[in-house]
C-alpha cells in the first residue's frame, strides 16, 4: 500500500468497499479508530495520563463514536479522570454506530457524561467552559471529515474554549472545523497539538498544517483491496 493522499470522498467509498464487500463493518472501524486513538495517549504521555484530566468534545457523528470508543479503552486501562461532553442530545446521535457506543458508555460509572441538552440553555456556555479550562488533555471528536458550512453554536463556542485553553489539544480524523480534503478552514477552526488520522493520509491534513499540529496515521483494519476502484 503506497502513501498517497486521499480525499473524504474516496475514504467514504473505501469505508463503504470495506463494510459492503468484505464484511469490514463500520462499527469494526469504529471499535479500531478509538483504540488507536487510547494506544496513542498513552505513547504519548506513558504512566502521566493517569494524572492527567482528560475531557472529550464530541458531535453527534462518527467522529464522536470515535471518540467514545477511546474514552471507554482509557478507562479500561484505569484512567479515571475524564468527562464526555456531547454538544447535543443522544436522541440527536446520527449513526447506528455512534448511538452503540454511546449506549455502552452511558452504563459506564467511571465516566463522567455532560450532555448539553439535559441544561438550560443559559447554563450550557459555562458548563462547557468549566470543563475545558480544567482539562489536561483536550480530544476533539466534534466534526471530523463531514464538516460543511458555517459552525454553528454550540460547536463554535467550544471550539473557541477549547483554543483558548492551555491544554494538550488531540483531533480525530481532523481538526474540527477543517476541510479534509481542501485544506481550508470554516469561520471557526480547532488548533490542534496533533492530529490521528485513520487508513490514509487525508489530503487537506497536509494543507492545513496551521491547525493539525503533528500527523499521526493508524490502520483500522480495512483490508488493502477495498481501495479497489477508488485509487489510481
Amino acid at each position: 500500500m503506497n502513501s498517497q493522499a486521499i480525499t473524504s470522498e474516496q475514504m467514504y467509498k473505501i469505508e463503504e468497499n470495506g463494510h459492503r464487500l468484505f464484511g469490514m463493518k463500520r462499527l469494526l472501524m469504529m471499535e479500531n479508530a478509538g483504540h488507536r486513538t487510547a494506544e496513542f495517549l498513552f505513547r504519548r504521555f506513558d504512566d502521566g495520563l493517569k494524572r492527567k484530566k482528560i475531557v472529550a468534545v464530541c458531535g453527534s457523528g462518527n467522529n464522536g463514536g470515535d471518540t467514545f470508543v477511546a474514552c471507554r479503552h482509557l478507562a479500561a486501562a484505569c484512567i479515571t479522570n475524564i468527562t464526555i461532553i456531547l454538544l447535543t442530545t443522544p436522541k440527536e446521535i446520527r449513526t447506528t454506530e455512534a448511538k452503540s457506543n454511546w449506549n455502552i458508555i452511558r452504563k459506564m460509572k467511571s465516566l463522567k457524561k455532560i450532555t448539553i441538552g439535559s441544561h438550560q440553555q443559559n447554563d450550557s456556555g459555562h458548563v462547557i467552559e468549566t470543563e475545558i479550562e480544567d482539562a489536561d488533555v483536550i480530544l476533539d471528536g466534534l466534526l471530523g471529515t463531514g464538516v460543511k458550512g458555517q459552525i454553528r453554536e454550540p460547536f463554535s463556542f467550544a471550539i473557541d474554549k477549547i483554543n483558548q485553553s492551555k491544554a494538550y489539544v488531540l483531533a480525530i480524523d481532523v481538526p474540527s472545523g477543517l476541510d479534509p480534503t481542501s485544506g481550508e478552514p470554516s469561520n471557526k477552526c480547532i488548533e490542534a497539538n496533533a492530529t490521528i488520522t485513520f487508513h490514509r493520509m487525508k489530503k487537506g491534513l497536509d494543507i492545513g498544517k496551521k491547525y493539525t499540529g503533528s500527523i499521526h496515521i493508524e490502520k483500522i483494519g480495512i483490508p488493502p483491496e477495498a481501495e479497489d476502484g477508488v485509487l489510481i
